[in-house]
């Protein structure tokens, strides 16, 4: 896939130089002029220390046939004669001359210019200084990010003229530190100040060693001559450390707040099951596993019969996962959990059982390699909070996801009748039995419901990794901490316990690691349990017999 879609850049390339020339030909010959026979001859016969000075200088020129020149170059269509007449290479076979545009027969002895890495990256910034006219910014934005680690005072004309007439705040920001970042070559400890100054303000952590570079001496001697200029550096080298520690708080709390929010899918089903049934369910895990291959299979389909809408698959695997895990659930607790009820012990067995059948179900149909899931194009990418933080939106909408499923099992437990049935069988299963609530039909119902929050789980779990037959195992220990400590069968201990948990790990792991991490809360919930058996919220009362 990845050489289809070279392939396609390069005749996106070779056509736009293509459209160039063809424009080019239709204008008067003086377009041409500022295309001096001395620079291209530099670029033709030069040495390539000569030609990466050429190729700088035309990404300087305000021409449409400098960038057609540099771009033919860049894709390897640019021919040059041994008299220094630069050639470029036509999808049919014939040339156009650089120096007059004229379109004629390839000649002979031309030879195409090769490239090595350090023209191949005069070229990117060339190009780059000529993307700072794009009408696009976000193309102005790259093209500013990527000269930021030039050291080619050469380009200070042209990102200050950029400044001049930017207007967006992020690309200015960019352009800002690449003016700052080759002012600090400066023989004025004025400009070095500034430019010291503006880094500091902008908080670029990638300069942060540039920085501190200033503050140190070498061989007795300051590698910044000026005191004031080593303290504004020693200040902004401060200012940088205290902004990447912030950052790393603010994402370490998105981060735990988005596990969190995969936690509470997981568990929320199970914490509905075990606190209605007191079923010890092992293989809710693999009902997260049928939610996010039933996305798969969706996107499949979308793929084969309406790829227009390939985008909006997610939203239709929705209803396909929570039906298809529901009725999974119905069926398992109908032949064999039902028989079960009051003995978690056999209950454990049975389904740690059943989570081995389904996976192995799983590998027979999809294979035991883990499938891709892409994300659509809607959830990819981020938002940028702040300088080198970017929350992802595929981590964002399962945060919002898990709110809303949150909120759909409230209103259902309070607002309907299914809902009151449920509670009345959690506080008294056999004064409900007796009042004539159907007990057998709402505990399979139930046992549907939580196995389709899993899947909804699975679906929300699918936009963040990988898809495999194993996918259920890495959070069935986790969930049911999360019920455990939240309270059996409480929606709002769940919800705490879910984000909270989600929030310590991702906190602690930056000092211990993921291992440590996980022993860390393990023996945390140990503790809390020794003091509070009943967890956070103490069930009402209930009875399973």
């Amino acid at each position: 896939m990845r050489i289809t879609i070279l392939s396609w850049s390069g005749l996106l390339h070779r056509w736009a130089a293509v459209l160039a020339l063809s424009v080019l030909a239709w204008l008067p010959q003086q377009s041409h002029a500022a295309l001096e026979a001395g620079l291209l001859q530099q670029l033709a016969t030069g040495s390539i220390s000569a030609r990466a000075d050429a190729i700088a200088s035309m990404g300087l020129l305000d021409d449409p046939m400098a960038e057609t020149v540099l771009r033919a170059m860049q894709d390897g269509l640019l021919r040059a004669t041994p008299d220094g007449q630069l050639w470029i290479e036509q999808p049919d076979g014939s040339a156009t001359n650089v120096a007059n545009g004229a379109i004629t027969a390839m000649p002979g002895d031309a030879r195409r210019i090769t490239i090595n890495n350090r023209l191949r990256r005069a070229l990117a910034l060339a190009l780059a200084t000529k993307q700072l006219h794009a009408q696009d910014s976000q193309q102005r934005l790259a093209a500013a990010q990527q000269l930021r680690n030039s050291d080619d005072t050469q380009l200070l004309p042209a990102i200050q003229a950029a400044l001049q007439r930017e207007s967006n705040a992020r690309v200015r920001d960019a352009l800002e530190v690449a003016k700052a970042n080759l002012e600090l070559q400066s023989s004025d400890s004025a400009t070095r100040l500034q430019a010291v100054q503006t880094l500091g303000r902008l908080k670029d952590a990638s300069f942060r060693s540039a920085l501190e570079a200033l503050t140190r001496q070498e061989g007795g001697q300051w590698r910044e001559p000026d005191a004031e200029v080593r303290a504004a550096a020693a200040q902004a080298v401060a200012a940088i450390d205290a902004h990447v520690r912030t950052v790393q708080w603010v994402g370490n709390a998105f981060y735990g707040l988005s596990l969190g929010s995969v936690l509470l899918l997981a568990a929320l089903g199970l914490a509905i099951i075990f606190g209605l049934m007191g079923v010890i369910n092992m293989a809710h895990g693999e009902f997260l596993m049928i939610g996010a291959y039933a996305t798969y299979v969706v996107q499949m389909a979308f793929r084969q019969w309406a790829p227009g809408w390939l985008d909006w698959y997610v939203i239709a695997a929705l209803p396909v996962a929570f039906v298809a895990t529901a009725c999974v659930g119905m069926v398992l607790e109908r032949t064999v959990i039902r028989w079960l009820y009051g003995r978690p012990l056999e209950t454990l067995l049975a389904t740690w059982g059943i989570s081995l059948i389904l996976m192995q179900a799983v590998r027979s149909l999809f294979g035991a390699q883990n499938v891709e899931v892409a994300n659509p194009g809607w959830l990819s990418g981020g938002v940028e909070v702040m300088n080198g933080l970017v929350l992802s939106y595929n981590r964002l909408a399962v945060i919002a996801f898990s709110l809303l499923v949150v909120l759909f099992v409230w209103l259902l437990l309070n607002h309907t009748r299914l809902g009151l049935f449920v509670r009345a069988i959690t506080q008294n299963r056999r004064m409900a039995d007796c009042v004539g609530v159907p007990t057998g039909r709402v505990d399979m119902l139930t046992f549907g419901l939580g196995a389709g929050i899993a899947g909804l789980g699975g679906v929300a779990l699918s936009q963040l990794g990988n898809v495999g037959p194993d996918l259920g195992r890495a959070y069935i220990i986790d969930s049911f901490m999360v019920v455990v400590l939240g309270g059996v069968g409480q929606l709002a201990g769940t919800v705490i316990a879910a984000f909270g948990l989600g929030a310590i790990g991702k906190f602690i792991e930056p000092f211990s690691g993921a291992v440590l991490a996980k022993i860390a809360i393990l023996v945390l919930i140990v503790l809390f349990i020794q003091k509070r058996p009943q967890g956070l919220f103490a069930p009402k009362g209930r009875s399973v017999e």
